[in-house]
């Protein structure tokens, strides 16, 4: 039940990021970077009378009828409150906060800081097993009826829509929402990587019994131990090794301060960890 909020309040942080982001950068610099947000926002360049919030909300009703049919109640369900709750804030913040233009002059700038912070939702999102819709259905029909890569007919999609902002906004925009396009997929996969990466931990004492059992113990994490020789002294030791996030590091290395200061300990990243108490096969 904990995690199960935790993860609804981060689901919903990340989706009132991504509106920020979209509502005062990319929305009111005219930069339809993709997505069901970037074809709304073409839409009501043309039909202006028509909140961009309404348009994204009948597009993603028409995407999931259209998902339910195709793809299935399991995926359907998934994406389905991310994507109401996205449309639903950017219409609040439309009513609440209008942008009459810009927030800077510098398309440039609203590019980059639309796109961190939308990026930065984003990876939220998807960090939590959920996602905001729109093109993503689209990928995923796209993927079942000609086994296209799913990324791959992610960018063809949002490419399209990219095409119609030029033909909207001029081909100045539509070029800066090409590259928005990139930014943003490598803003996404920073901020997964970051939730995601682990930390091989090495650590060759005397005390590795007691290393050994706070792994175990207060960390709850698996360890492994091996016998090495020094190359110098030739002298026997026993080495422990074990993989931890950031946290359970900072932990570990404050309790080997205090019963070993002469502690050998070394730290290598891991982008990936896939196995028991970490990501599990059938999620890849």
């Amino acid at each position: 039940m904990k995690k199960n909020i935790k993860q609804f309040l981060l689901i919903n942080l990340g989706l009132l990021v991504m509106a920020i982001g979209l509502h005062f950068f990319l929305i009111a610099a005219d930069l339809a970077v993709g997505g069901i947000t970037g074809l709304a926002m073409v839409i009501n360049h043309y039909l202006p009378q028509i909140p961009i919030g309404v348009i994204m909300m009948g597009f993603n009703i028409m995407l999931f009828i259209l998902a339910l049919l195709i793809l299935g109640k399991e995926f359907t369900g998934y994406t389905l409150y991310s994507s109401f709750a996205l449309s639903g804030m950017i219409y609040l913040f439309d009513l609440l906060i209008p942008m009459n233009g810009p927030m800077v002059d510098d398309i440039l700038l609203n590019l980059l800081f639309g796109i961190v912070i939308q990026g930065i939702g984003m990876g939220l999102i998807f960090y939590q097993n959920a996602s905001t819709g729109g093109t993503d259905i689209i990928a995923k029909i796209i993927n079942k009826f000609t086994h296209m890569d799913i990324g791959k007919a992610l960018l063809l999609a949002d490419f399209a829509v990219a095409i119609f902002a030029g033909l909207a906004f001029g081909f100045a925009l539509g070029l800066w929402a090409l590259v928005g396009i990139v930014m943003n997929g490598l803003v996404i996969d920073r901020v997964i990587a970051g939730f995601e990466m682990k930390l091989n931990v090495v650590v060759i004492s005397n005390e590795y019994e007691l290393i050994n059992d706070f792994v175990l113990e207060v960390l709850d994490r698996s360890t492994t131990i091996y016998e090495a020789h020094g190359g110098y002294s030739g002298t026997k030791k026993q080495v422990v090794q074990t993989i931890l996030n950031k946290k359970e590091y900072i932990r570990l290395k404050q309790y080997i301060k205090t019963i070993d200061p002469q502690a050998f300990l070394s730290v290598g990243f891991i982008h990936e960890v896939l196995g028991e108490g970490f990501n599990q096969y059938l999620n890849q």
